[in-house]
């Protein structure tokens, strides 16, 4: 999934979509934009859920361990899940006495496996296109918003230019408009740069199964729209994981400063009114 070919395989430069080159992606609603947005962590396990059953196949997730998904500010699962979850994995340790590596179950500190045992690999399973990796994707991708828009940014802090083109990628694939020429083992996207890309449609409606509630119904919709909304808010914690610790020490840092900045006021105006009745006396 997301084998969003070499245009968006990480690297130093971080790629930006150019003024007319793509539609720019719709702002969405998330829950942790803002200064004060939080993560849902009912859809941070469901996100989990769409990336290890669609897109585990071809992306990795090396910088994520297992035991972060139990840690404060993630999905939250116990630890008991994150230990099974762990054991189902086969990961590549050693060298042992003689030497060799070997292959054992999981624990919960180990990071995810990679699908591919080298990018070669990987290219040559995705027909020369290198899967980018999951963990930094949502705080390494952006486009540019362009003039006047960057300046309302600065004021409503919005920083969500990634998880919002990831979301727009996933829901954007459309038959080719005329004129348009796609060449086999490309597929046509409104909203990637330069609208052809390698990774075929990853999403389709009722392809992975979410929690049912008590009328056995799904608590959400189980559509493409709702499947990129919940894998993106996931690649988002998985970049940022410290994400609420970070906003709350903001938040302090903040009533701190504007509480200091008080105090330096008052205890100036004493100051000085302490100076100037001096001089009247003297």
């Amino acid at each position: 999934m997301l084998s969003v070919a070499a245009g968006l395989a990480l690297s130093g430069a971080v790629p930006a979509l150019a003024a007319g080159d793509a539609v720019h992606p719709p702002e969405m609603s998330w829950s942790f934009s803002g200064p004060f947005g939080t993560y849902d962590r009912a859809q941070l396990q469901r996100g989990f859920k769409v990336y290890r059953e669609v897109c585990s196949s071809c992306h990795a997730l090396s910088r994520v361990a297992f035991r972060n998904l139990a840690e404060p500010g993630g999905p939250e699962f116990s630890a008991d899940q994150v230990k099974a979850l762990a054991a189902e994995y086969q990961v590549q340790d050693g060298p042992n006495d003689a030497g060799d590596m070997f292959d054992r179950p999981g624990l919960a500190s180990d990071r995810f496996p990679s699908p591919f045992p080298n990018e070669q690999a990987a290219r040559a399973s995705n027909g020369g296109a290198y899967p980018p990796d999951f963990s930094l994707l949502a705080k390494a991708r952006t486009y540019t918003r362009g003039f006047p828009t960057f300046l309302f940014d600065i004021f409503t802090l919005y920083q969500e230019q990634g998880p919002d083109l990831i979301h727009a990628i996933l829901v954007g694939y459309e038959d080719a408009p005329e004129g348009v020429t796609v060449q086999p083992g490309q597929h046509y996207n409104k909203y990637f740069p330069g609208h052809l890309i390698a990774m075929p449609k990853p999403l389709a409606d009722g392809q992975v199964e979410f929690p049912k509630g008590e009328d056995g119904r799904a608590v959400v919709p189980e559509t493409v729209d709702q499947y990129a909304r919940d894998v993106t808010a996931f690649m988002m914690w998985a970049a940022e994981p410290h994400l609420e610790a970070r906003k709350a020490l903001g938040f302090k840092v903040i009533i701190f400063l504007i509480v200091f900045a008080a105090l330096l006021y008052f205890t100036k105006k004493k100051i000085w009114a302490s100076s100037h009745s001096g001089e009247r006396h003297s």
